[in-house]
């Protein structure tokens, strides 16, 4: 390969990011900082549990019960959340972008300071949820529920029978 050829490889090697040291683990059991990326969860119940700090990058929690779960802080990039139970869950400073909420129940949920841009959230229920300071630049809101929820600036109340958009 020859000392040019080396001194690429090297660095090459030494500009790339960091690998996490392990690879994620889908049968730890809920807890936080669990690291649960690109596993599957689809119709599981993990009503009431802390899974604040989690890695769920790629995770799929399709038709899962996850009613009052505890979702502060969570790195859930491209995550699905699609027909998902999540009433009075609280996913505060949470990154969710691109995540998908189709038909989820995030009824009376929390998102305060939640990064929500380019999430799609098609059919969702956000009834009475906080949106406090959530970034939802991109957000897909197509006949979301929005009807009493608390927008992003923190002092508007969506209407009732707010779909879509904060009236």
């Amino acid at each position: 390969m020859g000392l040019r050829g080396t001194v690429i490889v090297v660095i090459l090697a030494c500009s790339l990011p960091a690998a996490r040291s392990q690879a994620a683990d889908c049968t730890q059991p809920a807890g936080p900082g669990v690291d649960w990326q690109r596993c599957f969860f689809d119709d599981r119940d993990l009503s009431g549990q802390d899974l604040s700090h989690a890695h769920l990058r790629g995770a799929s929690f399709a038709r899962a019960r996850m009613k009052g779960a505890k979702l502060v802080g969570v790195s859930a990039f491209d995550a699905k959340f699609i027909g998902t139970a999540m009433a009075g869950a609280t996913l505060d400073g949470g990154a969710f972008a691109e995540s998908d909420f189709t038909k989820a129940d995030l009824s009376g949920a929390s998102l305060k300071s939640a990064d929500l841009r380019r999430a799609h959230f098609f059919k969702a229920n956000l009834r009475g949820a906080d949106l406090t300071g959530a970034l939802t630049q991109g957000a897909d809101l197509t006949n979301a529920d929005l009807s009493g929820a608390l927008w992003t600036d923190g002092h508007r109340v969506c209407a009732e029978g707010s779909l879509g958009d904060c009236n």
